[in-house]
């Protein structure tokens, strides 16, 4: 396995950046919730891998579901115990430390869902993330469901001119992002945003490979919508455009374009 401490390092760093990400980012909330509505049992037992500090874990246990929810960043994991005590959800959320590629902590195999949203970003190497996919997979029962994220190799680039104009000068690591959806290593500085960059269409192939089967595979952030154009409206406006970009986030297009890919499938036999 890949050694992801400087990983955990760099979220423990930033945990209370982290904690306000998805106000920052709605579109992103707000689809993935569109999605979980969509495709999640009423009710059931959710294992959650890469909780952070709670962002669906609270929301999602106040619904209902059990949660067993696990991340690598103690810090991060602190503000999600937090929150669960301030919203006295103890008997329906138990926190883990642990890491997606090793989930010898989490006994039980009965599980209805996996959410997988965040440990895939920075698992650079395939093994570690078919591993972390068959760890979710040993712990779903049988017809249970995958949710998985992954931050796209070619629908990153909006956020790269926006917040680091001078990476284009990179070009080692421009174009090895581009082969090989990571930066090149020689160039890599530890304390980075390091992280694997995947394709439309290697997601199924993996999840496959793992023992699911593909139910569905979508954009996050469709259309060339950004953060700030989608927090332009609010109300009933807001609800009829992101009813537009749902209809539309399954097209191959929308797929490679946006800057999160989402991907569900269900676990057979």
């Amino acid at each position: 396995m890949d050694d992801t401490s400087d990983i955990s390092r760099f979220y423990d760093a930033g945990a209370e950046k982290e904690n306000n990400r998805l106000e920052r980012h709605r579109l992103e909330r707000d689809m993935t919730w569109r999605y979980l509505d969509k495709y999640l049992p009423r009710q059931g037992r959710i294992l959650e891998l890469g909780c952070a500090t709670g962002a669906y874990t609270i929301p999602l246990a106040k619904c209902g579901y059990l949660v067993t929810a696990v991340d690598f960043s103690a810090a991060e994991l602190d503000l999600c115990k937090n929150k669960v005590k301030d919203e006295r959800l103890q008997n329906r959320v138990h926190c883990i430390l642990a890491d997606a590629r090793d989930l010898s902590a989490v006994l039980d195999n009965d599980y209805d869902v996996a959410l997988v949203m965040g440990p895939l970003y920075h698992l650079i190497l395939e093994e570690d993330r078919l591993t972390a996919l068959q760890q979710a997979r040993q712990r779903l029962t049988k017809g249970g469901l995958i949710f998985s994220t992954f931050v796209s190799r070619y629908g990153i680039w909006g956020d790269v001119i926006k917040d680091l104009p001078h990476y284009i000068e990179l070009q080692k690591d421009v174009q090895s992002v581009l082969r090989v959806g990571k930066d090149a290593e020689l160039a890599y500085q530890p304390g980075n945003f390091r992280a694997y960059f995947a394709t439309p269409e290697e997601i199924p192939l993996l999840h496959e490979k793992a023992g699911f089967k593909t139910i569905a595979l979508a954009g996050i952030e469709t259309a060339g919508m950004r953060d700030d154009m989608y927090a332009s409206v609010s109300g009933k406006r807001q609800q009829m455009w992101l009813d537009l970009l749902f209809s539309i986030s399954a097209q191959p297009s929308v797929i490679g374009a946006s800057s999160h890919i989402l991907y569900i499938g269900v676990k057979e036999g």
